[in-house]
């Protein structure tokens, strides 16, 4: 007689090991699955379009046929689109626009958000949170409202500007050839640096307060305060403003688009980003646009990359 004996319930139960293993496989999964959603989008809608645009930028695009009629080929165009990007002296007298609006313009900004946020988190200012309101309000107007806006005070016979000039014998241009980049500029640093005065405003309240309550033991006064502890502890934000400025500034757009109906000084190709829209929606050469685009990213990579590597040497 044979007896089969049956393994006991404690025996058929898995094992610590493989019920950790089976968690640490979980809790691997988790995060990827929780990010699936975010990564698509960001593919789909940030990954794909900068590589379509890089691969068309090497593109060139034959039409055979008074209208097309005979059929599109696509070839391998290598540089020849960077070479006629480049040899437009519209597109390229932009850039150079707006390396000049940056200098002046992204400086000026700077200081003035700072000393903005350095007033509002004195110990002596009064209603802050009014006024960062107030400040920041002008951000929430977007680009092209904001410039319809200060249209009507750049016009002659609209704008009380021009009366109140008048009273006092001067007669302003702000739409002329040499004054219409800092009207841009204007609108600009108007829009941006209630912004950035929100950035420097939170890397101030994390300053321990420590720090001020020993500077006052010291009889430090408000400037030796904001000298040499506010600032030096803000950098970070300065430099992350001031990133941003420069990245902002090559992206500069809306503002010239606007402005453009009244303004006879600014052209189609007045910005970079104005001069590669024009290129691919008005000239419908959209390979060349792709370069004029791709060119404008490497320059603002660029300017943003030295201006990294500035301020991180003279830190050191």
């Amino acid at each position: 007689m044979t007896t089969t004996t049956r393994p006991s319930p404690a025996a058929q139960r898995p094992g610590p090991s493989t019920n950790r293993s089976k968690r640490n496989g979980a809790a691997t999964r988790a995060p990827w699955i929780l990010l699936a959603p975010f990564l698509a989008l960001f593919a789909l809608t940030f990954v794909l379009p900068i590589l379509a645009a890089v691969g068309s930028s090497f593109t060139k695009v034959t039409r055979s046929g008074l209208f097309g009629e005979a059929g599109v080929t696509s070839e391998f165009a290598g540089f020849s689109n960077y070479a006629l990007a480049l040899g437009d002296g519209s597109f390229v007298a932009s850039i150079g626009r707006m390396l000049l609006f940056g200098i002046i313009q992204v400086p000026v900004m700077i200081v003035l958000c700072t000393i903005l946020a350095l007033l509002l988190e004195s110990a002596s200012a009064r209603w802050p949170g009014f006024f960062r309101a107030a400040y920041f309000l002008p951000y929430g107007v977007p680009g092209v409202i904001a410039t319809i806006l200060w249209s009507f005070l750049y016009v002659p016979g609209l704008s009380p500007l021009f009366d109140a000039a008048k009273i006092v014998g001067i007669t302003p241009d702000f739409l002329g050839a040499n004054s219409v980049l800092w009207s841009i500029a204007n609108i600009v640093t108007w829009s941006y640096t209630g912004y950035n005065m929100l950035i420097i405003v939170a890397q101030l309240k994390a300053i321990p307060g420590e720090l001020y309550e020993a500077a006052k033991v010291d009889g430090a006064s408000s400037w030796r305060v904001a000298w040499s502890i506010q600032l030096p502890l803000i950098r970070p934000a300065l430099v992350l403003t001031t990133v941003f400025s420069i990245i902002g500034t090559l992206q500069l757009f809306a503002e010239a688009q606007v402005l453009k109906t009244v303004a006879p000084a600014i052209d189609s190709q007045y910005t970079p980003n104005l001069s590669a829209y024009t290129t691919a929606f008005a000239y419908n050469d959209y390979n060349v646009a792709a370069a004029q685009s791709v060119i404008i990213a490497v320059a603002a990579f660029a300017l943003s990359f030295a201006f990294l590597a500035f301020t991180n040497r003279k830190s050191s």
